[in-house]
């Protein structure tokens, strides 16, 4: 009989048995000198400067924020109406470790690093910080990210922007429920969609009406409601509101400028499967105070600076889920031993391990290559690809994270759904980037529009994938048919998706030829593009799966 056991006064107590064959956890390394496909693409497109800065972060990732991670999402926000003498406070109560999160990523620049120190690799290094961080707590990234992203919208509003820019781009985090002219740095979130409308913001019924004179830059107050109002503890949100002349966008401040409490009232939190570190609310109006930002009637367009910057965190944010999801995948099997051989080593699992970590690989290329586009911006094929390249980009990457990390899940088996497993946070938090931001028919429905508002779009895609023909026939193929397709218009809305889907995997193939190594490249090409099989660990016989895993296995010892 395996086991020791002893007899103590009257009772046996035994060990039943010895707790062998279990891989260490993956924690308490760093996850960005641990990760050598993040730091290839990190350095191949400009952000090279940045190492220093990515790995004191990827310490912090693979350390306390890991940790920190776990709590913030078993504690959940607590909504709290009143104070005990009866004021309404509308505050939202979170655990320690959500402040902890949001301290360091807003003191490492995740919320400003580009608007803060401009300049060639900005975005890239930034981005980097991004995907380190959402490795530890997606949820914390949704307020980081609208702050980030709110810079280029109240760009269109001088006079406001020179008051709030300062505190929005400073790296100092201050959660306290105070004015926002009492802080050195602020956060801010947006409410944009009503019940009635979703995605079709245009049908929002919430007013604004102006508290003097009428026009951009000038003290309204809003009437209505909306469905979603994320990160409800920020200091200010931007706001779509109807107008006499349309849609517009306002900063509406949780505080009023005279420091009494603004009449926007939280009715409930969401309860959410994933994102749960973050809080996402319920609001209504009340006459609440607030500035217009832009050109009355425009306020979709004013808006859609922001959006953009957000959808493209969206990708980085499912790219960094597979990032981690492949490494905890890579790191278990290595160490667990199944049919008397290492599980990792065996060819069946060797071949989903691989085809986890192209996928992956896949995405955090075409991620990095549009954050070097942001960086030279000024160039107006780089601006082009922007514009196409993060609806397409959203649309693939956060579709492929939810089945790529259920299949991680499966590659570790039962103790993968363990709640103090990351993987199972992972799984819950996979399909959210999908959704938020405008879902999956939105960005195919915006790429058509693009395309069909200023056919350059088009031509820079294109000239981008043209960069990697003569490598693989089947990629020229297949680039020809999607020429052919955008040439002739062949944009019919029931059969976007299909073209969205070919532009993206032609995207991320003629990414992988430029930018990574011919294994995974090759393999890539061959299964996405080719007649493959439709589940991972498909890949075909031809591919090297001993290169592709070597280059994908955290290097824990780093």
């Amino acid at each position: 009989m395996s086991g020791n056991y002893f007899v103590s006064g009257d009772c046996r107590i035994a060990e039943t048995h010895d707790v062998f064959n279990q891989p260490t956890a993956l924690e308490d390394y760093n996850a960005y000198t641990a990760d050598s496909v993040l730091q290839s693409y990190v350095d191949q497109f400009g952000g090279s400067w940045g190492k220093d800065r990515l790995a004191d972060y990827g310490h912090k990732a693979g350390h306390e924020l890991l940790r920190a991670g776990f709590d913030a999402n078993k504690h959940k926000p607590e909504f709290q109406t009143h104070n005990r003498f009866g004021h309404r406070i509308d505050q939202v109560n979170y655990h320690p470790a959500y402040h902890q999160l949001m301290q360091s990523a807003i003191q490492a620049g995740h919320h400003s690093l580009p608007w803060t120190q401009p300049g060639l690799g900005a975005h890239v290094v930034r981005a980097g910080i991004e995907y380190l961080h959402s490795q530890a707590d997606p949820g914390s990234g949704c307020p980081l990210t609208m702050t980030f992203a709110s810079v280029p919208a109240l760009q269109h509003q001088p006079d406001i922007a020179r008051e709030w820019l300062p505190r929005i781009t400073a790296n100092v985090y201050d959660g306290r429920n105070i004015p926002f002219y009492e802080k050195e740095g602020v956060t801010i979130g947006m409410a944009m969609t009503e019940k009635q409308g979703g995605s079709d913001v245009r049908a929002n019924t919430t007013r604004a009406y102006p508290l003097g004179q009428p026009g951009p830059g000038q003290a309204y107050e809003i009437v209505g409601h909306k469905w979603f109002c994320s990160a409800p503890m920020c200091d200010a949100f931007l706001v779509l509101a109807q107008t006499d002349n349309g849609l517009s966008c306002f900063l509406l401040p949780r505080w009023r400028p005279d420091g009494s409490k603004n009449a926007m009232y939280i009715q409930r939190l969401k309860d959410k499967m994933g994102n749960v570190s973050n809080a996402s609310s319920e609001v209504e109006y009340r006459g609440a105070f607030a500035w217009m930002i832009g050109e009355e009637g425009r306020g979709v367009r004013t808006i859609l600076e922001m959006v953009a910057m957000t959808r493209f965190d969206c990708m980085v944010g499912s790219s960094a889920i597979m990032g981690l999801a492949s490494a905890q995948a890579l790191h278990h099997t290595s160490g667990r031993e199944v049919f008397g051989r290492n599980l990792h080593q065996q060819p069946l699992m060797q071949n989903v391990l691989a085809d986890l970590a192209i996928e992956s690989e896949a995405a955090l290329a075409i991620s990095m290559r549009l954050a070097y586009a942001l960086d030279h911006a000024k160039e107006e094929s780089e601006q082009l690809l922007v514009r196409i390249g993060t609806a397409i980009g959203k649309y693939w990457i956060c579709k492929r994270a939810a089945q790529h990390t259920y299949e991680s899940m499966e590659c570790i088996g039962g103790v993968a759904v363990v709640e103090d497993n990351v993987l199972a946070r992972l799984y819950r938090e996979s399909p959210i980037n999908a959704i938020w931001e405008g879902s999956g028919n939105v960005q195919c429905l915006d790429v058509a529009r693009a395309i069909e508002r200023e056919p350059r779009v088009a031509d820079a895609l294109i000239q981008e994938l043209e960069k990697a023909k003569g490598h693989f026939d089947l990629f020229d193929t297949r680039l020809h048919t999607l020429k052919q397709r955008l040439a002739g218009h062949e944009l019919q809305e029931s059969q976007l998706r299909r073209v969205v889907e070919s532009a993206a995997l032609l995207w991320q193939s003629a990414t992988l030829i430029q930018y990574s190594i011919p294994e995974v490249a090759q393999a890539f090409v061959h299964s996405r593009l080719g007649e493959g099989g439709h589940m991972y660990g498909t890949l075909d016989q031809n591919v090297e799966l001993e290169t592709v895993l070597q280059r994908a296995m955290p290097q824990v010892g780093q």
